[in-house]
């Protein structure tokens, strides 16, 4: 009952951080995504940008393809180390999410869902761009973490 502990992150400041390097401060520091906070902070962003690109550019498939590799890149760099292996996996579907207010679909749900497709596979490239961009990114965070891990055990 007498005890002093401190709750963990309490004093971040003064403190370094877990794999050795000073604590930073500010808004931003130490945000990392859980796997469904990245899938859902991803697939949230692109349908906003997608919404966007629909209202104030008419819906263009380059400009939200664009779009798309930077939300990638966070996603890659804001998903926690436990759950590095599932950015890679989020990116993708939340390109689609974001593409239902973009495609071109009139005529209900058959066209809707036929200009999904067709946006699905013209944009291909810079789905898989995102992809790859954020699968290169977990990839090197992730060798990181392992030689931070041995260096601590060493």
């Amino acid at each position: 009952m007498g005890d002093n502990r401190r709750a963990p992150g309490a004093d971040a400041e003064s403190h370094p951080a877990r794999d050795g390097r000073p604590a930073t401060s500010g808004p931003a520091a130490g945000l990392r995504l859980t796997a469904l906070g990245g899938g859902l902070f991803c697939a949230a962003l692109m349908f906003l940008l997608g919404y966007l690109d629909h209202l104030l550019f008419g819906g263009s498939l380059t400009l939200y393809g664009v779009l798309f590799l930077p939300v990638c890149v966070l996603t890659a760099l804001w998903v926690r180390g436990g759950d590095l292996l599932t950015a890679p996996v989020v990116v993708p579907i939340a390109f689609a999410v974001g593409l239902l207010p973009v495609a071109d679909g009139s005529g209900g749900v058959l066209g809707r869902l036929m200009g999904l497709v067709t946006g699905l596979a013209t944009q291909a490239g810079w789905l898989y761009g995102g992809t790859l961009v954020a699968g290169v990114i977990v990839l090197v965070r992730r060798v990181l973490l392992v030689r931070a891990t041995r260096r601590r055990r060493a």
